[in-house]
């Protein structure tokens, strides 16, 4: 008989908690804070979130409950499969074991609906009648409309541009889940309308999307804007991956040597790797890797600094690497990576030393993604090629040192609905860009005057 390839859970092995790794950080996390350094309390954001998440985002605590409601909506799609890509490997020639979690079995394809069911029943219960949020590839919006066809909300999402032109499928998800799906920036905002009057051809960007999430959201009664990666609360809810990923490798008696996840926001590669970051910090030997695009290199060429997370800064100042609340991403078409800050706590296990951050230029992760596709069959995402690719350098260098390695990635979404990208880059059509230190230079003037982080300790 073959080996196991698949491990599955039964429904009963759905986490009934979620994990914070806030109750074991070595040094805790700097604050949200204004403009003139002062920490923001939980009373300023009430008007852009629920009071309930809020509580959430300012935990300390380590298990958090999983709502019956939101455990009932998981198993629509929990536990997702651990899959062992034995033919990439023999394809690579490689000693490594490379497994990823399926996360594309989801309704919308992609780890999202873990956060989108969550924030929509909280947001539900204290009586919010309507969601607002950006999205940039469209699988947060996608998440985001079925979250709250599933809570009776109403939903609208702004979606930046290069994306809403490329990907007009996502945009027919939202509608089919009775979602408004609005290019970015847009004539509706404020913001929208001094982008368009600046730049009328402008891609758009994620930080432009958010402002006009956040302007409508605050002007709109009974509404409240949803975050599809970067806060607390939203990584807390992806932690069912990796703590799935645990008990399935657990039942193969194999730990991880690598962990890795794609990193735009933060979201997907927090949801696998924060468990296994809690392992580390108990004493577990193992590299946990970061993977953001060559094009929008926040983690590795961006300084940890207090910036905002918006073009129109909305948001409070989070600490965070970021190439500056201005900055355009080039239109990559890995739309869901072109952001340009990281989740604080990723920045913060950065800063720490329990993760590493890389980044790849984008015809290596179609490269790798077609390879994968080849010999595995399921094509996925853009934006988890970069998993991929990390995973397949990974793997030769296992062949290179001639050392059996456990490598565990976070097989985020599908890519279906992303073929245009790829038929782009088989057609020879697709080119690497990575922004020069002069346009990283430009792009962090605007985080100019604003306060520092604290140090260490």
């Amino acid at each position: 008989m073959s080996e196991q390839i698949k491990v599955f859970l039964g429904e009963k092995d759905v986490p009934r908690q979620w994990y914070n790794i806030q109750a074991d950080l070595p040094h805790p996390l700097p604050p949200p804070v204004d403009r003139d350094g002062k920490p923001i309390g939980p009373d300023a954001l009430s008007r852009v979130f629920p009071m309930n998440l809020i509580e959430q985002e300012v935990s300390t605590q380590r298990w958090i409950d999983i709502p019956a409601e939101v455990l009932g909506a998981y198993q629509l799609w929990r536990p997702t499969p651990l899959h062992r890509a034995r033919r990439l490997e023999l394809s690579l020639g490689t000693p490594a074991k490379i497994f990823y979690k399926n996360e594309g079995v989801s309704p919308p394809g992609s780890h999202k609906p873990n956060t989108a069911v969550a924030q929509a029943y909280y947001n539900r219960e204290f009586g919010i009648r309507r969601l607002v949020t950006e999205t940039g590839a469209g699988q947060w919006g996608s998440a985001l409309a079925f979250g709250c066809g599933l809570m009776g909300l109403e939903c609208k999402v702004y979606m930046v541009r290069i994306s809403f032109d490329q990907k007009p499928y996502r945009k027919a998800m939202m509608r089919m889940w009775g979602a408004e799906c609005v290019a970015s920036p847009s004539t509706e905002t404020a913001t929208g309308r001094r982008i368009l009057e600046q730049d009328p051809g402008t891609p758009g960007s994620l930080g432009i999307a958010i402002s006009e999430a956040i302007e409508t959201a605050v002007s709109t009664e009974g509404a409240r804007y949803a975050r599809g990666s970067v806060l607390n609360h939203v990584l807390l809810h992806q932690t069912v991956i990796g703590l799935e990923a645990r008990k399935q490798l657990a039942l193969l008696g194999v730990e991880p040597d690598v962990v890795i996840g794609c990193a735009g926001g933060g979201s997907n590669f927090a949801g696998l790797a924060f468990p296994f970051v809690q392992e580390k910090m108990n004493g577990a030997r193992l590299r946990i890797v970061a993977t953001e695009p060559e094009a929008c290199p926040t983690m590795t060429r961006g300084p940890f600094a207090y910036d905002s997370g918006d073009v129109a800064m909305l948001t409070p100042l989070l600490a965070m690497h970021s190439l500056g609340h201005e900055f355009v991403p080039p239109p990559i078409h890995a739309g869901g990576l072109r952001y340009h800050g990281m989740a604080p706590l990723v920045c913060h296990l950065l800063r720490e030393g329990l993760i590493e951050a890389t980044a790849v230029p984008q015809s290596e992760c179609y490269g790798a993604a077609c390879a994968f596709a080849r010999a595995e069959g399921f094509i996925p995402a853009p934006e988890t090629a970069h998993a991929i690719a990390t995973a397949i350098r990974e793997a030769k260098r296992a062949t290179e040192e001639g050392k059996e390695r456990v490598i565990l990635m976070n097989w985020s979404g599908h890519g279906l609905l992303d073929l245009g990208g790829y038929e782009a880059f088989l057609d020879g059509k697709l080119e690497d860009c990575s922004p020069s230190d002069v346009e990283i230079e430009q792009g962090l003037r605007c985080m100019l005057g604003l306060p520092k982080p604290p140090a260490l300790g």
